[in-house]
């Protein structure tokens, strides 16, 4: 196993994923396969999609709900063909003037033989690091969390 600093990773499937996620542009969308396989699956909490068609949706429909949406890596660690970063997910909502929000999280990815991904997951809490964060749900949510751990 072989952790490192994201960006600097001497395994260079997991280097070339990492820019990918830093410096992702809604026009990169369209060019996802040459990260992606053909038959790539992606989950998230959701999403569970399979396709590079699917997955370039997926990522698509970001650039649609939020103003900004930008990775940050903060670790690698990758044995074999699969490959685990931490990150942190900076955007902003769409709609308000609020300040920007960040979800933090992990993704699981596996490599196929030619490079590129063939299953994505990510995990993340979508209650506490989403939900908590909306206006009406969070003030719901912060109620109900309150209530279980009372």
């Amino acid at each position: 196993m072989h952790a490192t600093a994201p960006a600097h990773h001497p395994d260079p499937r997991v280097a070339r994923v990492v820019r990918l996620f830093e410096s992702l542009q809604r026009a990169d969308v369209p060019h996802l396969g040459d990260h992606y396989s053909d038959d790539a699956t992606f989950k998230d909490p959701f999403n569970d999609v399979r396709g590079l068609q699917a997955v370039q949706r997926v990522f698509d429909h970001m650039f649609v709900q939020v103003h900004e949406p930008r990775f940050v890596v903060k670790a690698a660690v990758a044995e074999g063909d699969e490959c685990f970063l931490v990150w942190d997910f900076l955007f902003r909502f769409k709609g308000r003037s609020q300040a920007g929000q960040i979800v933090r999280g992990s993704t699981h990815l596996r490599f196929a033989a030619d490079g590129r991904v063939v299953m994505h997951r990510d995990y993340w809490d979508a209650a506490e690091e989403l939900y908590e964060k909306l206006p009406l749900l969070g003030a719901l949510m912060r109620w109900l969390k309150r209530r279980v751990n009372a």
